[in-house]
């Protein structure tokens, strides 16, 4: 693990734990926080710096805790707050930082503060949720559209007015306008970083404000036919957002954030940022006293070509200088990167290749990073059948869209027991026999195994000091490489990687460069060029 400082977030690696997948001590199917803690000497061996557990709140579930019902308080299914005291004090010990969601766009429509809210106009509450009047015909006040489909406004009878939900229906919007809220949601903060928290991700933070005239969203298009053949299946997608979210009040919100951060020295918080323009929110978000880093759905998207990754590197040029990345390519919400950014041809080995390849990708670009739990198993994503389903997001957008539960399956720790080992019951998603053969047992075993590369990978990581803060510049014009310089006290380093199907060839004078490059990426250097295979990968220093 690297040697940690205050600011160990700025070259660190944040391991995401899901929680309901990753270890059930209870026996209900369900993974808990007892069941993190008992592979605390697991995450520990990754060399990663942070574990990032998805919410644990109490919550009705319907969106898997990010509907949250009290801010402050364990879902039984999870265990107890002393559980979540034995997590940290036992992470701690082992040299491991945790990071903890905090979801500030909206709440459980079953929170004490929703219930209050919406039994009348004039209640204590009655202004802590976005509420609206209807349009004299009925219909809602505005176009906006729920990401999960349909409109963004909910009728409600008590109080005969619609509020806001950017997500599921019970998940009402928070008024993070009032200023009772912030106060309310920054107390919560305190209630968790008192506890010893190191960190939070906060989720979708970027929809917090809304535009309080109400004004429409423009359409992407003024016709279907401008689509082409591209039609959306989701309604969500045939506008610009520019009055649901991502208002100017929510930067100065954040700069309230982190005066309480600075409070605490050594914590950090992460933004998830998803709009039309995610890497000018994610510079605007990190910069002036704001966010500490950030990280968009630019990099969980399906391309994978070294265009576009020059292209992100390219437009990420001020939140790279300025602000600070958070290198983030796969998560709970989105298919994962083995199968998402692999060609079906491939065998396992190319694919496993490209999966490390993609590792150094993130360790050596200026900013941190986040690895979703399983990823350093190669586990692809699951196919699950439509009964077996439990995301509302799949379920109302089948069958164009299967939702996000093919990359939440549990995590398989023993390929001789049941379940993986996941858990004695059921679990809550099944366990896909494509992940049985790589559950963590077989990968173990295999000194060779995508398992054992990802430890050395780290382990190379956590050595090269200079990646830390090391100015970036682009190489442009590369072709299939991905190849950038990285600059710092007077040395100059560069990394290439061969994103492409073929062998390549980069002309290089590398005459008295020192070769940095990690075990395991394949490649070779000559006075005057360097050249890779498919997913060949080098490191030098060149002066």
């Amino acid at each position: 693990m690297a040697l940690q400082s205050p600011e160990w977030w700025r070259n660190g690696i944040i391991y995401q734990v899901y929680p309901r997948s990753f270890n059930d001590t209870s026996g209900d199917g369900i993974g808990d926080l007892k069941g993190v803690t008992a592979k605390l000497d697991y995450i520990q061996s990754l060399g990663v710096d942070a574990v990032w557990l998805s919410p644990f709140y109490k919550s009705p579930m319907v969106d898997f805790g990010y509907d949250v019902a009290d801010y402050r308080d364990v879902d039984p299914m999870f265990g107890s707050l002393a559980d979540f005291d034995e997590l940290i004090a036992e992470a701690h010990a082992k040299g491991l930082k945790v990071v903890i969601d905090q979801i500030y766009s909206h709440t459980s429509d079953q929170h004490a503060w929703f219930e209050e809210s919406r039994q009348s106009r004039d209640n204590p509450k009655a202004d802590w949720y976005v509420w609206a009047d209807t349009k004299p015909d009925g219909n809602p006040p505005n176009n906006w559209v729920s990401v999960f489909g349909g409109s963004s406004w909910k009728w409600d009878t008590r109080r005969n007015q619609y509020y806001l939900h950017n997500f599921l229906t019970e998940q009402p919007d928070l008024n993070v306008h009032n200023p009772e809220v912030q106060e309310q949601l920054l107390a919560d903060l305190r209630f968790w970083l008192d506890r010893g928290v190191d960190g939070f991700r906060l989720d979708a933070i970027n929809f917090c404000c809304h535009n309080q005239s109400l004004e429409d969203n423009p359409p992407k298009y003024a016709s279907l036919a401008e689509y082409g053949d591209s039609i959306p299946p989701n309604q969500y997608d045939y506008q610009w957002h520019v009055n649901d979210k991502t208002q100017p009040e929510t930067a100065a919100f954040l700069q309230r954030v982190r005066a309480v951060l600075n409070e605490y020295p050594g914590t950090m918080a992460v933004g998830e940022i998803g709009d039309d323009n995610m890497i000018d929110v994610m510079t605007q978000y990190t910069t002036d006293n704001r966010l500490h880093c950030a990280y968009s759905f630019e990099l969980l998207a399906e391309d994978c070509d070294a265009e576009f990754f020059r292209r992100i590197i390219r437009e990420s040029n001020d939140l790279i200088t300025k602000g600070w990345a958070c290198w983030s390519i796969g998560n709970h919400d989105v298919p994962r990167v083995i199968t998402r950014w692999n060609a079906d041809e491939l065998d396992q080995a190319a694919k496993e290749d490209r999966a490390a390849l993609f590792w150094l990708m993130q360790f050596t670009l200026r900013g941190n990073s986040c690895i979703y739990q399983g990823e350093e198993l190669g586990l692809s994503e699951a196919e699950i059948a439509f009964e077996d389903l439990q995301d509302p997001y799949g379920i109302n957008l089948w069958p164009e869209f299967k939702g996000r539960d093919g990359c939440r399956t549990p995590m398989p720790w023993d390929s001789s027991l049941a379940n993986a080992g996941f858990s004695s019951a059921k679990p809550w998603l099944p366990v896909v026999p494509e992940h049985i053969e790589r559950s963590v047992d077989v990968m173990e075993a295999d000194s060779s195994s995508l398992l054992h590369r990802f430890r050395s990978v780290v382990n190379w990581k956590n050595q090269q000091q200079w990646l830390k803060m090391a100015d970036l510049e682009l190489i442009e014009d590369t072709g299939e490489l991905l190849a950038f310089y990285r600059d710092i006290d007077g040395h100059r380093y560069i990394i290439i990687l061969n994103l492409g199907a073929t062998q390549q060839s980069y002309p290089l004078f590398t005459a008295g460069a020192e070769n940095l490059t990690p075990d395991n990426y394949a490649h070779e250097v000559s006075p005057s060029a360097v050249v890779l295979p498919p997913s060949g990968a080098v490191v030098l220093k060149l002066a």
